[in-house]
């Protein structure tokens, strides 16, 4: 039977390719990774340590020598009771530690004692101005993300809300028997009320 291609003998036929470019397409594509193993997978992220809550500290008086400073350590203290925080309150005229503590912290900053003030997270927020300022601007809420929350109706059992109580080593004299020595000698357990930090309620 004759060639109806009209083409020359063993030639393709016209719209057809020749079957070597249909196996050179097919069978001699090489993906990069094969006959080899594949790479391992990238090690997952090591997860996130939880975040430390923030501590808040207040420094403040409860003497009303001065009006205006305690009535200012009032608001303060009520803004942050408001905003549902626990607050680590001390007071500086019940400790002489502590009224030491907070020279050195704002004597650091070239800042002038005065109370009462705020620190979060270890950061000087300032005074009652400064405070009350970040309060009515609702900032104060932002700084204080993180912190430890407390109702503000809580009023710890131990201390009826004090913050201190008497040195469980002398019972509050300041003196301490030594058997040794054969005379009392100054607790050193407290300070010069005899008193020692409420365990239950002050870090």
């Amino acid at each position: 039977m004759d060639d109806v291609s009209g083409g020359a003998p063993g030639a393709c036929p016209k719209n057809k390719k020749p079957r070597h470019l249909y196996r050179s397409l097919t069978y001699h594509h090489h993906h990069p990774y094969q006959g080899r193993h594949l790479p391992p997978p990238p090690p997952a992220p090591a997860p996130t340590p939880p975040q430390r809550p923030q501590s808040v500290v207040l420094y403040t008086t409860s003497l009303r020598g001065v009006r205006r400073t305690f009535a200012d350590c009032c608001a303060v203290r009520a803004a942050l009771r408001g905003l549902r925080v626990a607050v680590d309150e001390r007071d500086v005229s019940m400790d002489a530690a502590l009224r030491r503590e907070l020279q050195g912290v704002l004597a650091a900053r070239g800042r002038g004692f005065s109370l009462p003030q705020l620190l979060v997270g270890g950061v000087l927020v300032g005074g009652a101005d400064e405070v009350r300022r970040l309060h009515e601007s609702g900032e104060l809420r932002r700084i204080l993300e993180g912190a430890p929350g407390q109702d503000p109706a809580f009023v710890c059992g131990a201390c009826g809300g004090f913050r201190f109580a008497p040195c469980p080593a002398c019972d509050g004299s300041r003196k301490v028997f030594v058997e040794e020595e054969g005379r009392a000698r100054r607790c050193i357990e407290c300070n010069e009320n005899g008193l020692v930090r409420c365990p239950n309620c002050c870090s």
